[in-house]
């Protein structure tokens, strides 16, 4: 069986494996406070150009989300999100977990818009009973969304103005960063976000790393005491230096974009093999996830030999599917599903 059902279902890149190797007998500091963390931490603030952003490294996306999340906000605020976004729809209820209400908004093609926020945001200005609702006080959008699509800087420029209007946080989730901005149809650069946001992540777990995000802090009320925060809420690796190390391989010479621009590039392969036979397209994704609509049979006339994910069901007959390229997919198994698509 040939996986392409998800960007982590392999180890780590090699090099990473090689660094981890080298280092081994090595000691450290814990908590973070190391020579690799911070070796890494200057390398991403060089890569976003920022040298006064705050970077920190967390073991998971869920993580990353709701710590950036509960620092951010006083207990009776809010975050807004796309109906489809990760933390309304894939992480178990984790932000409101920890006591925070989503305030969800309709999305077009995984995208929300600057007029959405201003209405949601507005709502809550020009009411006369404040102290009974929650106050909206973050913007949470993904990069690229859930269905691959991604916002351009004009969008993010127009997200941003609100924000500022509003005075609400702006926050990316960045998990699948690389390969948002490894998209031959991004026009967003790694210092636009950090321009732009108030806070983000670039995503090493799909992106490469064993495991690991790097938090990026922009707007200095996020970064106060942002330690504890992670601390008191579970997210901190002793073993800091485990995930420095791997940053520090990704960023210091280029690797992070390598790899997942290639991947990106495969993933647009497989998307235009199934568009030339006919296929139509659940999503408009210019990145390492393709989403298509299959029949019943020819889902399972592929699933005999490939692994992809449900998306969603369209009707009787017909079924959204996912087929998600990595870092790690090989030119090998892209071709060899061409060659399957083409005999459909």
């Amino acid at each position: 069986m040939i996986r392409f059902n998800n960007d982590y279902n392999h180890g780590a890149h090699p090099a990473i494996l090689e660094a981890l190797r080298k280092t081994n007998s090595e000691s450290y500091g814990g908590y973070g406070l190391d020579p690799w963390c911070k070796k890494a931490a200057e390398a991403i603030k060089k890569e976003i150009g920022c040298p006064d952003a705050a970077v920190h490294f967390l073991v998971g996306g869920t993580q990353a989300n709701y710590t950036v999340i509960s620092a951010a906000l006083r207990p009776f605020q809010s975050v807004i999100a796309a109906d489809c976004g990760h933390i309304q729809v894939h992480e178990t209820g984790a932000v409101e977990h920890i006591g925070h209400k989503i305030e969800v908004l309709p999305s077009a093609n995984g995208k929300i818009t600057a007029a959405q926020i201003a209405e949601k945001a507005e709502l809550y200005r020009t009411s006369c009973v404040q102290e009974h609702i929650t106050q909206p006080k973050m913007v949470y959008i993904s990069y690229p969304t859930e269905v691959g699509s991604l916002y351009s800087k004009k969008e993010l420029e127009e997200i941003r103005r609100v924000c500022d209007q509003y005075k609400l946080y702006l926050f990316v989730d960045g998990a699948r960063m690389g390969y948002g901005l490894g998209s031959p149809e991004s026009d967003l650069s790694a210092a636009d976000l950090a321009r732009l946001t108030d806070a983000f992540y670039f995503g090493g777990t799909k992106c490469g790393a064993l495991f690991g995000e790097a938090v990026v802090l922009l707007h200095p009320a996020l970064q106060e005491d942002f330690r504890s925060c992670i601390k008191q809420n579970g997210a901190m690796l002793a073993k800091g230096w485990l995930l420095g190390l791997q940053f520090h391989t990704l960023f210091e010479n280029g690797l992070y974009f390598d790899i997942t621009k290639r991947a990106v590039a495969l993933a647009l392969k497989i998307r235009d093999a199934f568009v030339c036979k006919g296929f139509k397209l659940y999503s408009n994704s210019h990145t390492n996830q393709q989403f298509i609509i299959l029949d019943r049979a020819t889902m399972e006339k592929l699933a005999e030999k490939y692994i992809f994910e449900f998306q969603e069901q369209i009707d009787e007959n017909r079924i959204a599917v996912r087929f998600c390229t990595s870092w790690s997919t090989t030119e090998e198994e892209v071709n060899t599903l061409i060659k399957d698509i083409e005999k459909l």
